[in-house]
């Protein structure tokens, strides 16, 4: 009887395979010690907590509170009555629940602020490593137009094209990342041509490396924190932009967020019948939405610039 044959020994992990593994790896211990120097923040903890509590609250808002809550012809309450046992908030001038506002409102507050920083930091980001890295006669044009974009009144220019393009909550969001991807893009350039100079990026130029590969392997690595800080501290900006349309009477009508409600209290003499109940939940609700964001966005720009915290770099 023949002996079966012996197995052959495992085959060894690709060197792909293998440098996949490691980056992983080396991936994972970095976010492992940029959250325990986030954590050493207290002021960013706060601001974590504030936020979580925030969104679920938000997110829960149709379990909270029936959506017919917020319809003018099933309001139960009377005009303005102040804070009772049925209105926790106190009504508006149709008898709707303030609170039943807030907690709908926030949705839209933070979906237009969160989705306008995704679209301002795309195009930031984008134009700043390309401009950065390819420079020439691109580079020039693209910090001219960032520089352009920068010295006009955000405000006024987003007033001028929701007149002009009709108030939507698309049009909103696409405004505000208009006026807001400037900053960005500066700063994503700067650290760009930081990186530049760093012997792993001449060595792979050397290597024959493309513009391609240069950006997504080894530049957008690198400056993809400053960018997460930047962006933390640019939706507070764009709630408050937000805010401030909606204010202004340039939102969308058909939907309720913080600055529509602020507009409907102003518009129905809130402030002359002392209707504090109508104007404060709103405000005080973008104002911890704005602080929280600030708190996590300078803990994340001590975590990721050794500086801030008196460290070496």
């Amino acid at each position: 009887m023949t002996a079966s044959p012996t197995p052959p020994p495992p085959l060894a992990a690709s060197p792909r395979r293998a440098r996949r593994q490691l980056a992983r790896s080396r991936r994972r211990q970095s976010f492992l010690r940029s959250w325990a120097a986030y954590r050493a923040q207290r002021t960013g903890m706060i601001g974590l907590v504030l936020l979580g509590v925030i969104v679920v609250l938000a997110l829960a808002a149709p379990v909270l509170v029936d959506e017919s809550a917020l319809s003018v012809t099933q309001a139960t309450g009377g005009r303005m009555e102040p804070p009772s046992a049925a209105f926790p908030l106190g009504t508006d001038e149709v008898g709707r629940s303030i609170l039943a506002l807030t907690l709908w409102g926030s949705r839209l507050s933070l979906l237009i602020g969160l989705t306008a920083t995704v679209v301002a930091i795309v195009i930031g980001t984008t134009v700043g490593v390309t401009s950065g890295h390819v420079g020439g006669w691109y580079g020039w044009f693209a910090l001219r137009i960032s520089d352009w974009f920068m010295v006009l009144p955000s405000l006024v220019v987003a007033i001028a094209l929701l007149a002009v393009l009709g108030r939507s909550m698309g049009t909103t969001i696409a405004v505000i990342a208009l006026v807001s991807w400037s900053g960005t893009t500066r700063l994503v350039r700067a650290q760009t041509l930081t990186v530049q100079s760093r012997p792993y990026l001449e060595r792979a130029r050397a290597l024959g490396a493309g513009h391609w590969h240069q950006m997504t392997k080894h530049i957008l690595p690198n400056v993809l924190p400053l960018v997460l800080a930047s962006a933390t501290l640019l939706v507070p900006s764009a709630i408050l932009m937000e805010s401030s349309l909606a204010w202004l009477g340039l939102g969308d009508p058909n939907v309720v967020s913080w600055g529509s409600i602020l507009n409907r209290a102003s518009d129905n003499g809130a402030v002359s019948a002392h209707a504090w109940w109508y104007l404060l939940p709103p405000g005080l609700a973008i104002l911890i939405v704005v602080l929280a964001f600030m708190m996590c966005g300078r803990a994340l720009e001590a975590v990721f610039n050794p500086r801030l915290r008196g460290e070496p770099s």
